[in-house]
This record gives structure tokens, C-alpha cells and sequence, in this order.
């Protein structure tokens, strides 16, 4: 019997999401029944080093951090600079590879398959639109909760629109052209992250927005 391997972001086809952090590029994520409507995402902003905004979010950690879907690692490089044992976990060998490259720890593979130090870690990240991990908000923080150790943080990056929420199958698409096969993915704002927290057993503890970007985070 073979066994089924669900697509997961920007991978099948012509594999987009691997060739753009090859090259820095840009790729654009949009909804299968809605392309019309497309995200441009900067993979080169994952690729460089973190900014300050990125930097403020390791503030609150009173131990180790998990970055899930971790990407080329920049918050692994981050959290190393200022000495807070930081591990990363992302479906994209590629992506681990590179983020290994610059010195950071990483584990290819899925947020819900076990994770080394489950229940222990005292800060999951999950930023950078990764709350759509899956298409279910819900089963993420929950898994997530499930990481962290009682007390510990949940740090969402949220879109912009606070009334955002909805689950669809998205595409990838390089400035090439290649396409990655589809995935589930998911949106959500603040609004709906509280409610979808809450159904996980996270509880809000502040929301806060910085240079164009949004975040909540969440207490296990």
C-alpha cells in the first residue's frame, strides 16, 4: 500500500517554494478558486537576518524557543546571538538545510508529528503567515499547546485584517511561473485567532502590531 503524503506549502509541481529560497525570491501565494486575488510573500525577507521587530519577539522567552515552519532559520540565528536555545521545524528539506547553513538547529519534518522536548519548550513562534499551517487554526494551536510547557507562549503572527478568517487550498507560484501543487492553508485575524484560541485551551495575554505587521500571543 502507498502511503499518502499530504502537499504541504509550496511543494509538488514545479516546487516553487525550494527555488525561491535558492535565489531570494518572491513568490505568490493564492487561493485555488480565487487567483485573481494573489499574495506576494518575500522570501527574501525570511532569508536575511532578523529585524528588529523579529528580535522583539524572543523578548519574552524565559527559556528554549520552537520556531515551527521555521523556514531558512533567521530566528534560529537570532535566538543563538543572544543565547536562548532555539530549535526549528520545517517540511522543507531545503529550507533546513539552509537554515542548518547558518548555524541554526533544525528538524525537517510536520508540527504534528512528534517534536524533540514535547511539552517543554517555553515559546512556540508562529509567524510569518504560519498560522496557516494545515487549514485548521484550531488543530495547530492545539498542537502547539501541546509543545509548550504549562505557562508557556504562543507567539501568532495574525494578518493584518483583524476580520480575516478562512481555510481554502492554496497555490504557490514562483516569478518563474512554477507552480506547487495545492495545500491546505488558512488565514486569520485577530478576532477570529481569539476565538480559535480559545477552542485550542490558549488563553490572549496582549496583541500588538509593528511596522505593518500584527501579533498575539497566547499563554498554554
Amino acid at each position: 500500500m502507498t502511503m499518502h503524503v499530504p502537499t504541504t506549502f509550496g511543494t509538488g509541481g514545479g516546487e516553487p517554494y525550494a527555488r525561491a529560497l535558492r535565489t531570494d525570491g518572491q513568490l505568490r501565494l493564492t487561493d485555488a478558486s480565487r487567483p485573481h486575488e494573489p499574495v506576494t510573500l518575500d522570501v527574501g525577507r525570511w532569508s536575511a537576518a532578523a529585524d528588529r521587530v523579529d528580535r522583539s519577539l524572543l523578548d519574552g522567552a524565559d527559556g528554549p524557543v520552537i520556531d515551527i515552519g521555521c523556514g531558512p532559520g533567521r530566528m534560529l540565528v537570532a535566538a543563538r546571538a543572544l543565547g536562548i536555545p532555539a530549535l526549528g521545524v520545517d517540511v522543507s528539506p531545503e529550507a533546513v538545510a539552509i537554515a542548518r547553513g547558518a548555524g541554526g538547529t533544525a528538524v525537517q519534518g510536520s508540527v504534528f508529528d512528534p517534536v524533540p522536548d514535547e511539552g517543554h519548550w517555553d515559546t512556540a513562534l508562529v509567524i510569518d503567515g504560519n498560522i496557516g499551517i494545515g487549514g485548521d487554526p484550531v488543530a495547530l494551536l492545539r498542537r502547539c499547546r501541546g509543545i509548550v510547557r504549562v505557562g508557556g507562549r504562543v507567539v501568532v503572527e495574525t494578518a493584518t485584517d483583524p476580520t480575516a478568517d478562512r481555510s481554502y487550498t492554496a497555490l504557490v507560484i514562483d516569478a518563474d511561473g512554477n507552480e506547487s501543487a495545492g495545500f491546505p492553508w488558512a488565514e486569520v485575524g485577530l478576532d477570529a485567532l481569539q476565538d480559535h484560541a480559545a477552542a485550542a485551551g490558549l488563553a490572549p495575554r496582549q496583541s500588538w502590531s509593528a511596522a505593518g505587521r500584527s501579533f498575539c500571543e497566547l499563554i498554554a
